[in-house]
């Protein structure tokens, strides 16, 4: 029996989760689906330029995984380009971080999870109910610092595509 997936640990939600060839309607396409952690690891090696070594750290998961992701990830995105397909970002096993908060009022600070802050109407402090609050992003951080709660639906976040 297989062990089961460890969850990944991503610090970026992408708006736009659908990407189609110009000029094609979408109906007509054939279509590749990108993991939300695939992503991440695109974006940690190809976009900020980390070695391989610290993508697998902030990930939470070893170099031979984090390859096997990236891996995954760039045939994906070579076979939707060469072939012209669209690229779907949807589900996967990961972990998104809370963002830290702060009160303009108490100076309370307090963690929220992603999945709170992307669902809920309006964010007031837990100690004194003021609407007045600002996130608080420590230095070096992508989205706040320590504290990692778990995706959207288990990590089995389904993007809606623009």
């Amino acid at each position: 029996m297989a062990r089961p997936t460890k969850w990944r640990r991503v610090a970026f939600m992408p708006q736009v989760t659908c990407f189609k060839p110009a000029g094609v309607p979408a109906r007509l396409l054939e279509g590749v689906a990108l993991s939300v952690e695939e992503l991440e690891a695109i974006r940690l090696k190809d976009v900020e330029g980390l070695q391989q070594e610290e993508c697998a750290e902030r990930m939470r998961i070893s170099r031979p995984t984090f390859q096997r992701v990236l891996e995954s990830a760039r045939q994906k995105v070579a076979d939707a380009l060469i072939n012209g397909k669209a690229v779907r970002i949807e589900g996967g096993n990961f972990a998104l971080p809370r963002q830290l908060f702060r009160c303009r009022r108490d100076g309370h600070e307090w963690r929220v999870p992603f999945e709170a802050l992307a669902s809920g109407p309006r964010l007031a402090c837990p100690r004194c109910d003021s609407p007045s609050v600002l996130p608080v992003r420590p230095a070096g951080s992508a989205f706040g610092g320590r504290g990692w709660g778990q995706g959207r639906g288990g990590g089995r976040w389904q993007g809606g595509g623009r």
